[in-house]
């Protein structure tokens, strides 16, 4: 049967087709549906994990016991991650283990547009790049099968337009594989350096032969053409220069590291001319280079950002009309940046956190739009858990200046994935680092997933609930409140309370999240008009249900509003009142 799958719902259904049996992962954009997709298959054990560390090392020990398994994550996912998978290069697998890295040219939702590509070349283990669905699929039963042969876990290299496009996918039977028996192998399972040094050699020669392997392979292939023109590509690239030179001579990478060079070499030799079409980084490009091989690449394809048919065309001069709609000239659309959903829990602690002029190093989540007018409450963004360690080190730097005003940020499924280790840091060292909590019970910004504090399991099956506050003074911090932030007087006056003490202090700002909840606190408020002076205050919370009419003043949009009460704590005249006051 054939059906239509984007490219995250084909990586799921290829481990269960391949006889998968264990996956997990922690949610990020562009990967997070592949966890998702595998709750659908009872044959699999699937979990959200705390952080991608977790779940590799977990992955890898499923492996070790017997059994196919799988990690999925986005590109800085891999970062994390990056300490096991390093050392699992060198450890080898015993049944199959796939890493999926789903790298995010443009940034679509990600901080950094990192090429992952390299983590595979510096790891030393094999990378496959898929270039759609079905081959996103068919890929993951490769990859576990070249895992088990070289002994040594597998990268798939998928990019934000392969894992969310949809393409044409067979579906197939589930193969079952037997699992494994499991040997205590000290020598090869204890990376000790005198163990780890005799397997640095057997790293190298897994490279040579795993080059062997790709010239081989199928996965890497020819498309003859005109030969006056030859193209070397990979991943979605290749979809790209497929339409912009249909008539070219092609080699279509799908095992990409190690570079099957003879076939390059080969390859090279039989075209005039040789372009290298790749997004991002000169990945192959350098190393087709560095063989003597003359080529084309990133002197006219550029650096920064995806690719399509229409700047490969432009970069080499191609004449091809672009299908991307444009507006008329005179008509131009107004910006839309991002904004807090109507209602939004994280809104009142930023207004309150503006309004007492705090320095906030922030984190990631949806509350990262803390950083956008109006609010314009967060000031840095580094990575998973950087929220409380910045502002542990700027209390180091600004303390002179800032006593009392420095407060780390970040979310309650970030807490989990890297929160704790910098809380214990300020334990440690004697801190006085103040730190909120924005928890709102969910991983928000991800689409809803679970996490070690909702008391739910990714299959939302009953799961114990870890408890923040409990956390935080086992650690061993003594102050932990906890905050209405739809309660801006309250809010504003613990804050203030715990920012003159000379202790660390947790502030835990608990809110549902109102898409995941369906919470409508109150019927739609309305503005008495008369009582409305134009102060704007009221658009400093940022809400998209207050509106401005005609005259200026202010106005709340009756579909978007909750009833969530801040504008009405912030306006002075107290022209915003509840529905059953007279106009």
């Amino acid at each position: 049967m054939k059906v239509l799958l984007s490219g995250n719902e084909a990586i799921a259904r290829g481990f269960y087709e391949a006889g998968g049996k264990f996956a997990a992962a922690y949610p990020g954009t562009p990967s997070t549906e592949i966890l998702e997709n595998m709750g659908q298959y009872e044959e699999i054990e699937s979990q959200w994990s705390p952080n991608e560390k977790v779940a590799l090392e977990i992955v890898a020990g499923a492996g070790l016991g017997g059994i196919r398994s799988l990690a999925a994550m986005k590109h800085v996912g891999l970062n994390v991650a990056a300490d096991p998978l390093f050392s699992l290069s060198y450890q080898g697998v015993n049944a199959g283990v796939v890493v999926i890295s789903a790298d995010d040219p443009s940034m679509h939702s990600s901080q950094n547009e990192q090429d992952n590509r390299w983590l595979a070349k510096a790891s030393k283990i094999p990378m496959l790049e898929p270039s759609d669905s079905c081959e996103a699929k068919e890929f993951v039963g490769h990859a576990l099968s070249i895992s088990e042969q070289f002994d040594t876990p597998v990268l798939i290299r998928m990019t934000t337009r392969i894992n969310h496009s949809y393409s044409i996918v067979e579906l197939k039977e589930r193969k079952e594989v037997s699992q494994k028996p499991y040997e205590r192998k000290v020598q090869k399972n204890v990376l000790v350096p005198v163990n780890a040094k005799k397997r640095r050699v057997v790293v190298e020669q897994r490279l040579q032969e795993t080059e062997d392997y790709s010239n081989t392979t199928p996965l890497n292939f020819i498309e003859w053409g005109d030969k006056n023109l030859g193209i070397i590509t990979s991943g979605v690239s290749y979809q790209y220069a497929r339409e912009v030179f249909p008539k070219a001579s092609i080699l279509k990478l799908g095992f990409t590291f190690p570079l099957p060079k003879k076939k390059i070499k080969e390859f090279a030799n039989a075209v005039q001319s040789l372009y290298i079409i790749e997004e991002l980084d000169p990945f192959l490009e350098e190393q087709i280079a560095a063989l003597g091989i003359s080529c084309v690449g990133k002197e006219k394809i550029p650096r920064i950002g995806e690719l399509n048919p229409e700047i490969i065309a432009q970069a080499f001069g191609v004449g091809k009309k672009s299908n991307t709609p444009t507006l008329p000239k005179e008509l131009t659309l107004p910006p839309r940046p991002p904004v807090l959903c109507p209602g939004c829990s994280h809104r009142g602690i930023y207004y309150v956190f503006k309004k007492l002029k705090l320095t906030v190093p922030g984190d990631i989540g949806c509350y990262s739009l803390g950083a956008l007018p109006p609010l314009e409450s967060m000031e840095t963004l580094l990575c998973m858990g950087a929220g409380f360690s910045y502002a542990y080190g700027m209390e180091k730097a600004l303390s002179a200046t800032h006593k009392g005003k420095i407060i780390g940020v970040l979310g309650d499924s970030t807490f989990f994935h890297s929160g704790i280790p910098p809380l214990l840091d300020i334990v440690y060292n004697q801190g006085k680092t103040k730190l909120c909590v924005l928890d709102n019970n969910i991983t928000a910004m991800t689409g809803h997933q679970e996490h070690p504090g909702t008391g739910h399991s990714i299959h939302g099956k009953p799961s114990p609930k870890i408890d923040i506050e409990g956390l935080c003074k086992a650690i061993g911090i003594n102050r932990v409140i906890v905050v209405d932030p739809y309660n801006i007087e309250e809010t504003t006056e613990a804050i203030k309370k715990e920012m003159a003490l000379d202790e660390p202090s947790v502030i835990i700002a608990r809110g549902p999240c109102i898409i995941r909840e369906r919470i409508k606190f109150n019927a739609p408020y309305v503005v008495d008009t008369k009582a409305c002076i134009k102060c704007g205050m009221c658009h400093r919370v940022g809400c998209p249900a207050i509106e401005k009419d005609e005259d200026g003043k202010s106005h709340i949009n009756p579909l978007l509003c909750i009833g969530c009460d801040v504008c009405r704590q912030v306006c002075k005249p107290g022209a915003i009142q509840k529905p059953n006051k007279k106009q």
